[in-house]
């Protein structure tokens, strides 16, 4: 048998004890401490958030549309390989393909052969894709808002306030 085995569970059972011993806001902290520290010592991001809603490649196909608007990935530059974009979204890298082959198809991403994927270099193709997301989520929020019982111009006014900073 292994000698290590009884200072191993010895050690287990040492750290539940102090895990109870904390009261909840303590084990709370020492959880989400530790939560952080693992997260930043493995150095990769969290996993990208996907609803069941939709299909996932949709999904991917926007979340990566609005890191390119963002700037997270610049024009001309280098796109992470497939299995690294699907590592860090947690996702198949047959769907992850599939996406990138669609942003491809609109000429978003273009492949050279040996480096990999890139970002189009056509800032204009980017500003007419970031003002056509725009559009489409301000007619979300305005049909949501005409859901909510606002006309839109109780819609426009009360956009207005807020950007104004004055309580609505």
């Amino acid at each position: 048998m292994d000698e290590s085995r009884p200072s191993s569970n010895r050690r287990a059972a040492q750290f539940v004890f102090f895990l109870f011993s904390l009261d909840n806001s303590r084990f709370l902290y020492y959880c989400i401490s530790n939560l952080i520290q693992k997260y930043n010592e493995r150095g990769d991001s969290m996993a990208w958030d996907l609803t069941a809603d939709r299909p996932i490649f949709l999904q991917l196909i926007e979340i990566i549309q609005i890191s390119i608007i963002s700037g997270k990935y610049p024009p001309g530059g280098k796109l992470p390989s497939v299995r690294d974009l699907a590592q860090e979204a947690a996702v198949n890298p047959n769907t992850m393909q599939k996406a990138l082959s669609e942003l491809e198809r609109k000429g978003l991403l273009f492949s050279q052969r040996t480096s990999g994927r890139f970002i189009t270099e056509d800032v204009s193709m980017i500003e007419e894709l970031k003002t056509t997301l725009a559009r489409e989520k301000m007619k979300q929020f305005l049909e949501s808002m005409q859901m909510l019982g606002f006309q839109k111009e109780e819609t426009l006014a009360l956009m207005t306030e807020i950007l104004k900073g004055e309580p609505a």
